[in-house]
């Protein structure tokens, strides 16, 4: 069995929690079934993350920091260890979403990670693997911290119609996510665009893209394939891309028409569960 005095907090983010987590359990002079009991999750729940064997989550981190008196530390370092567990190849990505003052992004056929909801981000992630999708989950959600800070960073995104009929995660799931983007329908800082069917040929025909801005650094252009990432401060190609994303925003709803749509499909599309066959389920 592997013994916290063993482990060694400069190895990782996720041990360094753990090591930080121990310390003051032990210095509340808790087992870890008492402290489970405090914060209503198992001893055992304790001891794995108090090993590195399991990722703590932002709520149980609320609540441990509650429960202890810790000034907040484990849900500061609880951003770390997530991030820390995203692919390589990501995590300078989600340092950039994290410190970025704008970011525009165009999506072709899903609703973008920073604002899926749990049930839609675990059905997008298991789509082909369910191996620990329940901590991968949690880690793409982490991401959304962005929107907590003091002064979060402008969002702006562009869906194109296709994101709202591509059924990911069944009707209920759809239902929530669409209620979700709603959800920001009166919030200054996140801007949700539907770009109609209607709209034809339009800029973003090569696939989806994310600008990120910063407030003193250059612009990144970042895209994606499959199992890789493709930042880019190119002048050229952002200047390119930035033309790219105006002609979109140009060609999409407006804020209101798109909360209009989205809702409406919404209602008619997701509004209630259908037999195979089309019929209501009583």
């Amino acid at each position: 069995m592997t013994h916290i005095n063993v482990l060694d907090p400069g190895a990782s983010p996720l041990d360094y929690y753990g090591y930080e987590l121990r310390r003051y359990r032990e210095a509340a002079g808790l087992t870890q079934k008492q402290l489970g009991d405090i914060i209503n999750y198992t001893g055992s729940l304790v001891g794995q993350i108090e090993t590195a064997r399991k990722l703590p989550t932002p709520e149980f981190s609320e609540r441990a920091d509650a429960a202890l008196g810790t000034g907040g530390l484990l849900s500061r370092l609880v951003i770390l260890v997530l991030r820390s567990q995203l692919p390589a190849w990501f995590q300078q990505v989600a340092e950039l979403q994290a410190r970025a003052i704008e970011i525009c992004a165009f999506e072709t056929h899903m609703v973008h990670g920073l604002l899926q909801t749990p049930a839609y981000a675990r059905a997008v992630l298991g789509a082909l693997d369910k191996d620990n999708l329940d901590d991968r989950t949690a880690v793409r959600l982490a991401r959304q911290s962005i929107f907590e800070k003091e002064d979060p960073p402008v969002f702006w995104a562009v869906l194109s119609e296709a994101a709202l009929y591509q059924e990911i995660g069944g009707p209920e799931t759809m239902r929530g996510q669409l209620e979700h983007l709603l959800s920001f329908e009166d919030n200054p800082k996140v801007n949700i665009q539907v770009l109609p069917f209607s709209a034809g040929a339009h800029a973003g025909m090569q696939g989806s893209f994310d600008v990120y801005r910063f407030a003193s650094d250059p612009t990144i252009l970042y895209t994606e394939g499959y199992g890789s990432g493709h930042p880019t401060a190119n002048p050229d190609t952002v200047k390119n891309c930035s033309l790219r994303y105006d002609h979109l925003q140009a060609a999409a709803l407006s804020l209101r028409d798109s909360a209009e749509l989205m809702r409406r499909v919404m209602e008619e599309r997701y509004g209630e569960q259908r037999q195979a066959d089309g019929d209501p389920v009583a």
